[in-house]
């Protein structure tokens, strides 16, 4: 019989392990060029062959300015836009209210 903390420290470094891999960029409140840099990072550092830049809400205007930057500006056409998936999230607010979020994923691969 397996040890009940065991399995919860492998599926905690299973995760850790599949975020390590992950090679998305979730866009927020932080400053616009750490989002460029860490997708520059992910294709020059990681060797990644595709980046997902990912997006919420009022963020989503940022996310496509950080894809545009990245790829034209700082990797010099070395990337192109592959995909642009676009969505909606439904969920509950802190107040109860059922309410409904855009959200944007665009892939950048190497050309």
């Amino acid at each position: 019989m397996e040890d009940k903390e065991t399995k919860i420290e492998d599926e905690e470094t299973k995760k850790k392990k599949d975020f390590a891999n992950d090679n998305s960029v979730y866009v927020g409140g932080k400053p616009f060029m750490n989002y460029v840099t860490a997708v520059v990072m992910q294709f020059t550092t990681k060797n990644a062959e595709e980046v997902v830049i990912k997006a919420r809400g009022k963020f989503i205007s940022r996310a496509v300015d950080v894809a545009e930057v990245s790829s034209k500006r700082f990797l010099d056409s070395t990337s192109a836009i592959k995909d642009i998936k676009i969505d909606s999230e439904e969920f509950t607010n802190k107040e109860g209210k059922e309410v409904r979020v855009s959200t944007i994923d665009i892939t950048l691969t190497k050309k």
